[in-house]
């Protein structure tokens, strides 16, 4: 279910096509939501069925159509609602950290690749992160700006405060994969040493 309180969050920005919403998603709530754009459609039409948002036809060329998303005053309380309930937490589920704890059973150099790609992921995640950062600090982030327009100035600071927040959360997140895999690769050069050549 919480797909949907990443689409109404886009929409309490600004009314978006389906296309602009999947485009969107990427490069913003997206980033803390991952979902496909096979999952995107059929939560938006059910969204809608359910009277959280309306979908306005507008002309896209020729004959063809395209269909404009706007959140519904339900749509608001609803994600409100969801905002304001605290959140239950789930056991962990890593396969990663699973792995590390058997690593004696496997060969070095094979501990070692798992560890090295850890760390290319999270240094990836790392850069998006920051990036992304320095984008809602400046303000040029498209969807954040949208949402400083249609809100008062009063209140534009408070809302890139929350943002960068939620990022720090992941930066630190990063940073700390990072450093573990690095302990991690010293580890299995302790631990693992090569084996031994056969004296003849």
């Amino acid at each position: 279910m919480s797909l949907r309180y990443a689409l109404l969050a886009l929409l309490t920005a600004r009314p978006l096509t389906a296309y602009d919403i999947a485009k969107q998603f990427g490069s913003s709530v997206g980033f803390v939501w991952h979902a496909p754009d096979s999952q995107i459609y059929p939560e938006l039409r059910r969204m809608e069925k359910e009277g959280l948002i309306d979908a306005e036809e507008l002309p896209s060329g020729g004959r063809r159509t395209k269909r404009e998303y706007r959140i519904r005053p339900e749509g608001v309380a609803r994600f409100r609602e969801w905002v304001g309930t605290p959140l239950g937490y789930q056991r962990e589920r890593d396969v990663h950290h699973l792995k590390a704890a058997y690593l004696e059973w496997s060969d070095p150099e094979a501990a070692r690749e798992q560890l090295r790609r850890h760390i290319a992921f999270h240094t990836e995640q790392l850069d998006q992160w920051l990036e992304l950062r320095e984008r809602l600090l400046d303000r040029t982030n498209p969807t954040l700006a949208a949402r400083l327009a249609a809100s008062p100035p009063e209140q534009h600071d408070r809302i890139v405060a929350f943002k960068v927040f939620a990022y720090d959360g992941l930066v630190e997140r990063a940073r700390t994969e990072i450093e573990w895999a690095r302990r991690g690769l010293v580890l299995i050069d302790e631990q693992l040493p090569p084996a031994q050549e056969p004296t003849v």
